[in-house]
């Protein structure tokens, strides 16, 4: 195909290079998925039918499109494609590509994309060193991520760089872009006559997990396994598949973003009573090989700030299930960790005794630190005693009421309430009797100036 980014393979052979590589889209017809930001009226695409160029970070999970809207971004542009990654390549390199650009661009006024595959791998000072060519216009940089740009990329190249986030591809437009390969004469396997039907496809559409690179790989590898039948034909259905896949690698990355992402979906999904969401998000941690102590302990922090006092047995069972995962190990373990997941949903709900500790937090650190009240400090020596230490204490367990009317915080906090509880499971409990105890402080001290 004349003009085209990829040099076209002989009619009927299959390449040595992978289905996924020699099926990359040529043109923006040929691009499947990434609507919200292809779709006529959006930016980047209205970008991409002008050829207006200016610096992008693409940021998606592997196999949705970063490296193909890069090279078709240059191709319809009319610039120099020079893509480099930043697993394998030093800034020595990318000083002799902004070189060549330089001198391209004095010579012939022709643009330069560099495009930067995995940018984040690039520490700051790496990072600042493309920001002076950015800016006089020599290179038009296009970096593609898997990680969030806001954390892995520094905020100065951010400030001169539109960040485009793409999402995973659905699994109709997987099946597609599998349907595509599969007639495809030129690039695809159509000279392996491969029989299947959509069932199978969507399979390997479902493993794949939105990674079109995954998808495709997984359909050349099944076909070249699959013997041809007497008219040459390659059947690839259900029960063929099932032999040759392999269990999904879920999307997980215990230390980036997605690590953060599903801990909070968890959190929020059993704050909001939802043992069914709670559960899935938990599975999805487990399956993907998150230790189950990280789990736990996030469980138990769950216990005391979103049930508390509403149900103090939340903390007893977390705990519970803390000791089962260092007493079972994985996978038996997962058992008691969905049952600690589905009664923290069910339980009733109180964040009183969180935010109780945040309003005395903020006085423990911001107001004067007031000296402990004298008749609520020990006395163990003379000395103590002659100073008044202790005088004035009042034994609550000699009050009828098991009360006394002696106030137990500094002078300068007299009256402040940070534990407001809530109305909810036992802490209803818990607010009457602090109520009553408060009561009859207050009618002990009316007495006392009586």
């Amino acid at each position: 195909m004349s003009g085209s980014l990829f040099p076209e393979e002989p009619r009927g052979t299959l390449p040595g290079t992978q289905l996924a590589e020699r099926m990359r889209p040529r043109t923006l017809d040929e691009f499947v998925g990434q609507s919200k930001l292809l779709g006529a009226d959006r930016p980047l695409r209205q970008a991409l039918d002008r050829g207006t160029l200016h610096s992008m970070i693409f940021w998606g999970p592997p196999g949705t499109g970063k490296t193909t809207l890069a090279r078709l971004l240059a191709s319809v542009a009319g610039a120099e494609f020079k893509p480099v990654s930043a697993v394998t390549t030093g800034i020595k390199e990318v000083k002799e590509i902004i070189a060549d650009a330089e001198r391209r661009r004095s010579s012939s006024k022709a643009r330069t994309v560099l495009f930067v595959d995995e940018i984040h791998r690039f520490n700051k000072a790496q990072q600042d060193a493309f920001l002076p060519h950015v800016e006089a216009g020599t290179i038009i940089l296009v970096g593609a991520t898997t990680e969030n740009p806001s954390f892995e990329v520094n905020s100065a190249l951010l400030s001169r760089a539109k960040v485009y986030v793409l999402q995973p591809l659905d699994v109709p437009d997987i099946v597609s872009i599998l349907s595509r390969a599969i007639e495809d004469e030129e690039r695809g396997l159509a000279s392996l006559r491969i029989a299947t039907d959509e069932a199978a496809l969507t399979a390997v559409a479902v493993h794949a997990n939105g990674d079109a690179r995954v998808a495709l790989n997984l359909l050349e590898q099944a076909a070249l396994a699959l013997p041809p039948d007497a008219n040459g034909a390659r059947h690839l259905d259900s029960a063929a598949l099932a032999n040759l896949v392999e269990r999904r690698a879920l999307l997980y990355d215990k230390a980036g973003e997605e690590h953060y992402n599903i801990i909070s979906a968890l959190h929020k999904s059993m704050r909001n009573s939802d043992a069914d969401a709670a559960i899935y998000w938990l599975a999805r941690m487990l399956e993907a090989g998150e230790d189950p102590l990280y789990v736990a302990r996030r469980l138990v922090r769950f216990a005391s700030e979103d049930v508390g006092n509403a149900d103090p047995r939340a903390l007893e069972l977390t705990l519970a299930a803390k000791d089962a995962v260092h007493f079972l190990g994985m996978p038996e373990a997962n058992t008691a960790l969905a049952q600690a997941v589905v009664y923290l949903s069910a339980a009733p709900k109180s964040n009183a005794v969180y935010a109780a500790y945040g309003r005395a937090a903020s006085d423990a650190t911001r107001d004067v630190a007031s000296p402990v009240p004298l008749h609520l400090r020990n006395a163990p020596t003379r000395l103590m005693k002659e100073l008044d230490y202790g005088n004035g204490y009042q034994y609550a367990h000699d009050e009828p009421e098991g009360v006394a009317a002696m106030s137990c915080l500094p002078d300068n906090l007299q009256g402040r309430v940070y534990y407001r509880p809530t109305d909810r499971g036992i802490e209803a409990r818990i607010k009457e009797a602090l109520q009553r105890a408060r009561r009859i402080r207050q009618d002990a001290k009316q007495e006392q100036k009586g």
